[in-house]
């Protein structure tokens, strides 16, 4: 059996491919194909099947893409709701190659969800070996249940999804659709891309949980911000989404684009941002995770977009992490050229840094405020005395946080990414007196900002 798992380091999604006598299957298919076509390649198979354990909401698949390219077949679960419509059921079996491959219904994540276990007869064993969890049990975590239905609802068929994936055994590989990174887990996924069901059943304090009431009071306690582009993602997932092409923008387009009030997303680093940037644009520095998360949160889903970019192949790569994000709206990509912008009459802002050392003594004096745009469980752990708190997802167009500012603002994060991101959003609808913290909340700690809990 050839087995790899691929990884959308963005979004924090693992799909995978396996194949078996020159067949290969490839399970929950990011949007970008090309890792799945050398993979098969690589292990001398055609991609025959191309399957998915529930109608994705924080991804966009690349199923369409993957059939068009190899005429796989593809296969999704059944909708509960319209059971006529076909699909995979609960039960039915695939067989590639030696590989045997059961859907199992794991409900709770989203009502039409499967999960899939493997067995490898080119081994002569017939017991499970893999189980392909998608968004049900995670390496330390489990679903959120919140994004179809009610989370109490949600909740409580997850409850009974873990105790039939439990019963599959201990020895049983877990091999998830999500690691650290994604939204889609309840708050605590752990950066380890694999584990086992009973390291899970051991270690996992969800599955400690006594009874169906108490684990569902857990899940639902604190659920994380939900993916902005949930709506748009299910909409393409359900028709099946196919590529956009990518337009690189002359400077007269941009022009035009500008005129209209698009929005303007530039992902060079905060520092040459800084330097020079279109006035009104927003910097979401390429290179963290959450990159089409975080620009569907500030720059909204509907919005048309200009992407900014070191280089037009930069931009590119930007520009897929923003079509499986759900962000189809891309007016183009141009290059950063702050002298020819302004040469050719364009509105060419810089912005400012604070270095930590200089900012606390500006703090304690009070001639300034901080805002942490830090994630809730970051905070409650540690934040500066008297700073105010909105995390990134909630910060909207900044509006009414730039219009009731009573002193410049100094915005932090752990480490600048987001407080790039957010300094920016606050500084376009005109409140010019905010800057970045160039560091993060433990750097201010460490020139002597008091930090204090909190009880979440």
């Amino acid at each position: 059996m050839y087995f790899r798992q691929i990884l959308h380091e963005d979004l924090g999604c693992a799909s995978y491919i396996l194949a078996d006598e020159r067949e290969a299957v490839v399970v929950d298919p990011k949007w970008e194909i090309d890792e799945y076509l050398r993979a098969a390649q690589q292990a001398g198979a055609g991609i025959g099947h191309v399957l998915e354990t529930h109608m994705h909401a924080d991804h966009v698949s690349g199923r369409r893409r993957l059939a068009s390219a190899t005429g796989a077949v593809l296969h999704v679960p059944s909708d509960p709701d319209r059971p006529e419509s076909g699909g995979l059921r609960d039960g039915d079996l695939l067989h590639v190659g030696r590989l045997e491959i059961r859907a199992l219904a794991t409900p709770g994540h989203r009502p039409e969800h499967l999960a899939f276990v493997v067995s490898d007869g080119g081994r002569g064993v017939g017991e499970p070996c893999l189980l392909l969890s998608g968004d049900s049990l995670m390496v330390g975590d489990v679903a959120r249940p919140d994004l179809a239905v009610a989370s109490e609802e949600g909740a409580r068929a997850l409850w009974g999804t873990l105790r039939s994936l439990e019963s599959l055994g201990d020895h049983v590989e877990l091999w998830p659709g999500h690691v650290g990174g994604s939204l889609c887990g309840s708050g605590s996924l752990s950066p380890k891309t694999s584990s086992t069901i009973g390291y899970e059943r051991r270690t996992n304090p969800l599955l400690s949980l006594a009874d169906a009431d108490a684990f569902v009071a857990e899940l639902t306690r604190s659920i994380p911000p939900r993916p902005p582009s949930i709506e748009r993602v299910v909409a393409l997932n359900r028709r099946g989404a196919i590529p956009v092409p990518l337009r690189e923008l002359e400077l007269a387009d941009v022009r035009e684009l500008l005129s209209r009030g698009t929005c303007v997303l530039d992902v060079r680093p905060p520092e040459v941002f800084d330097a020079g940037h279109l006035a009104g644009a927003l910097n979401l520095p390429a290179g963290g995770r959450g990159l089409g998360t975080r620009a569907g949160w500030v720059a909204g889903v509907e919005a048309a977009i200009v992407v900014v970019a070191t280089t037009i192949e930069a931009g590119a790569r930007v520009a897929a992490c923003l079509y499986a994000a759900g962000l189809w709206n891309l007016a183009g990509v141009t290059a950063a050229d702050p002298s020819g912008w302004a040469a050719a009459g364009f509105e060419v802002h810089t912005a400012t840094a604070l270095a930590p050392e200089s900012l606390v003594p500006g703090l304690a004096a009070g001639e300034l405020r901080l805002l942490d745009v830090r994630d809730p469980a970051e905070w409650h752990a540690g934040h500066v005395a008297g700073s105010l708190h909105l995390q990134l997802s909630e910060l909207g167009d900044g509006r009414a946080l730039a219009l009731n500012a009573d002193r410049p603002l100094a915005v932090a994060c752990a480490t600048g990414g987001r407080a790039a991101l957010a300094a920016s959003v606050l500084r376009r609808p005109g409140h010019t007196a905010v800057s970045r913290v160039a560091g993060g909340i433990a750097d201010l700690a460490r020139h002597g900002a008091v930090l204090v809990r909190t009880e979440t």
